[in-house]
């Protein structure tokens, strides 16, 4: 079965700018880390947009990416590469 989505069918128009929201243990060297990885996908993107949001107890750490998404294969390539990452627990 093909599981790709045709682009007439996607919900997502390009080019947009779309949050991609990333979750990894508390890291001095997290954020600077994965924006790195963010900025190989979206070059434009400024990481001074980046959110972040540590967990209640502080072991952990959100951060929201808002780049600016071209294509469905930009996106998907950018969260497998940002779920291949060892630092990186969850992407949203």
């Amino acid at each position: 079965m093909n599981s790709e989505i045709p682009p007439e069918d996607s919900l997502i128009e390009y080019p947009s700018d779309f949050p991609i929201k990333v979750m990894g243990k508390t890291n001095p060297d997290f954020a600077q880390t994965l924006t790195a990885v963010v900025l190989e996908f979206d070059p434009g993107f400024d990481p001074a947009t980046i959110e972040m949001r540590p967990s209640k107890a502080g072991n952990y750490l959100g951060l929201t990416f808002t780049v600016r998404a071209t294509s469905r294969e930009q996106l998907d390539a950018l969260y497998r590469a940002l779920h291949a990452h060892p630092m990186v627990s969850i992407v949203l």
